[in-house]
């Protein structure tokens, strides 16, 4: 492997820790393990999760073998990276049903070769209480308050459960239990790779390498991309809400997302970058490109320039799209002899969940033949609805039948 593939490997990378280690590993001539844990604690892959998953991807091209944990054990622990309190726990119902969601959405960035898909629940569960006390002496609490969420909610007086502090010794544990060569993250996992190098080395194991890879800033170009937050766009959305959300991120995320999202090479991203920044390039252009290019990415070529034509008919023109779907009105959605909007919009696919239906109505963002509808439990005669077109946002149509 030449010094090239070491740049690709390490283009975009936030950290590589210890700086000169990839070379060391790639001197090995063999493939490598590269590692990547993902909790599955919500339903949906989005493109701030596809950033640290497409470099994994880079790594399967490179000819090395992609280890993906699904943490269904971990996710009910909770990871408390960059939380300022206690995570809720989920359960093992809950994580097992987000389980199943996310591996095919998975496989829309992976390569089916070189990939080894594990759950750490195969190694985690059947520890008993002399493990997880062996566990926890690799590391003191004075190391554990180094981490920067921990040491601000310690400084704050705020919280901390024990079960937070094992938190990064099960995830640590994941990298021993499948000798993991390279372990993948965002900047905020830096801390828990790097506590998997240590349990590594306390059991004999050479060290894995630890990469990050940036942060992405959802739609409202604050707050890391989050479901909970609802800023994402999701990997396997609709390519014309995929663009519609990606037309709404502020200006000063194009060059950002053309990076973390996209093909597009980075010297031609800091051209565009550059071009921006002194107005010689229209940021309207700019991220309709970016846009096309991750629809494409995750729909097919030429999906992009679709989605953008029917954007526009939307928004430019104000016109219905032509190929609105016709649904009926679904059965149990029905209740008392009335539609339940909520369970309306779930029925239909315009929401994945009641909760997430009563925020869009609560949003502004549920129309009915173009009226906002303002109550989120609201009820209506099925014979009144039919015919009508349900809207969610800017860009979900469905035509009642």
């Amino acid at each position: 492997m030449g010094p090239g593939d070491l740049t690709i490997l390490t283009s975009g990378a936030a950290d590589v820790v210890p700086e000169d280690a990839l070379a060391a590993k790639l001197a090995l001539g063999r493939p490598l393990r590269v590692k990547l844990g993902l909790d599955p604690t919500a339903p949906a892959v989005t493109l701030g999760w596809a950033v640290v998953l497409r470099k994994l991807r880079q790594f399967q091209d490179a000819g090395h073998t992609a280890v993906l944990i699904v943490g269904d054990f971990t996710a009910r622990v909770g990871d408390p990276s960059g939380r300022s309190e206690t995570r809720r726990r989920l359960t093992k119902d809950e994580v097992d049903g987000y389980t199943e969601t996310l591996l095919d959405q998975f496989r829309l960035v992976l390569s089916e070769e070189r990939l080894e898909i594990r759950r750490n629940s195969e190694w985690l569960e059947p520890m008993d209480m002399e493990d997880i006390l062996g566990l926890t002496a690799a590391y003191t609490v004075a190391r554990m308050l180094e981490r920067d969420d921990f040491a601000k909610r310690y400084e704050a007086g705020k919280p901390i459960s024990i079960m937070e502090f094992i938190y990064p010794l099960l995830q640590g544990y994941d990298s021993v239990a499948v000798e993991a060569d390279v372990e993948l993250g965002g900047t905020d996992q830096l801390f828990n790779l790097l506590v998997g190098r240590e349990l590594q080395r306390d059991r004999g194991q050479d060290p894995q390498l630890a990469l990050t890879m940036p942060l992405l800033e959802g739609l409202d170009g604050v707050q890391k991309m989050s479901q909970s937050l609802g800023n994402y766009v999701g990997v396997n959305e609709h390519g014309d809400e995929q663009f519609g959300k990606l037309m709404s991120i502020p200006d000063g995320l194009i060059a950002k997302y053309l990076r973390l999202c996209t093909p597009v090479g980075a010297g031609e991203v800091d051209a565009i970058e550059a071009g921006l920044a002194n107005g010689s390039l229209h940021p309207n252009g700019e991220k309709r490109r970016m846009a096309r290019g991750i629809v494409d990415l995750y729909h097919g070529p030429g999906s992009g320039a679709e989605a953008e034509s029917r954007f526009d008919q939307v928004h430019k023109q104000h016109e219905l799209p032509d190929d609105v779907p016709e649904l009926p009105i679904p059965a149990d959605a029905i209740r008392d002899g009335k539609a339940w909007l909520p369970r309306v919009l779930v029925g239909t696919g315009l929401a994945s969940s009641n909760g997430e239906a009563r925020r869009a109505v609560q949003q502004g963002g549920v129309r009915l033949d173009g009226v906002p509808l303002a109550d989120p439990e609201a009820e209506f005669d099925p014979a009144a609805l039919r015919g009508k077109v349900l809207q969610v946002g800017r860009r979900r149509f469905v035509r009642l039948r």
